[in-house]
């Protein structure tokens, strides 16, 4: 893979169903999207319905981190645009935004843990059903494993995460993913499991959180976003004709 490749249409588009699927029901009730997801994905279709129009890709943002230092920012604008790249359907996760809804998450009661039981006993090789089970909250687990990752790639070549080309951060990422990598401060799997939780929240959350710019998340998965009119449509089992809109009132 180099930097003109891109998951193919078939997988880039299940893997955007999927992952609005999989953002915790927390989240999608914060920003009242979830109920109306489950009915988009479930919801049948009498006709076909027609390929979206493609999102123009968002301005170029502004936006300084207000958690993530320099190197960290580099790192996290380098990894969320090989986890949802730009493509022929539009606007990736870096384009939509997603480092800087992380960062901006860094600064509230979640990432501190305050909201979460963190005393003991910590087992870190405990079956997923157990939950979570580590000492560390999101900030430590995003400082601790952008280091560690840096680390790791300037030890092999002299260079950070960031400044490898796009067919090397896959495999890197591919590495961190399966636990090929080890850590020995933070589980690499619980690593990157939070950065793609992260950056799937920030592509298709709403642009009131810094993420999903100009709605490009929800225009590519057809989703209405905060209409009050869209069950009505389900109920019709017709194609729903309108473009989406914000929490804010901001239309696609």
């Amino acid at each position: 893979m180099d930097d003109k490749q891109s998951i193919p249409d078939g997988a880039r588009r299940d893997f955007l169903r999927k992952g609005l699927t999989l953002i915790p029901a927390v989240t999608l009730a914060s920003t009242g999207l979830g109920v109306t997801a489950q009915h988009l994905m479930a919801a049948p279709q009498s006709t076909p319905r027609p390929e979206p129009k493609v999102p123009a890709t968002p301005k170029s943002s502004d936006y300084h981190p207000t958690f993530f230092t320099t190197e960290e920012w580099a790192f996290m604008q380098a990894a969320v645009s090989r986890i949802i790249p730009a493509d022929e359907f539009g606007p990736g996760a870096l384009e939509a935004g997603a480092a800087e809804y992380i960062d901006r998450q860094m600064n509230t009661p979640y990432a501190t843990g305050a909201q979460w039981y963190m005393q003991g006993p910590f087992i870190t090789d405990a079956p997923a059903e157990m939950g979570y089970q580590l000492q560390l909250n999101p900030q430590q687990i995003y400082r601790l494993g952008i280091s560690a990752t840096d680390s790791w790639c300037f030890a092999q070549t002299g260079k950070n995460f960031a400044a490898k080309d796009s067919a090397t951060r896959d495999n890197i990422l591919g590495k961190i993913e399966s636990g090929e990598l080890h850590f020995d401060a933070v589980p690499a799997k619980a690593f990157f499991s939070l950065l793609l939780q992260n950056t799937r929240e920030g592509f298709f959350c709403d642009p009131i959180h810094g993420g999903n710019k100009e709605l490009v998340g929800w225009k590519q998965i057809g989703f209405p976003g905060a209409r009050a009119d869209f069950m009505d449509w389900v109920e019709r089992n017709e194609p729903y004709p309108f473009p989406p809109v914000s929490i804010r009132g901001e239309r696609g």
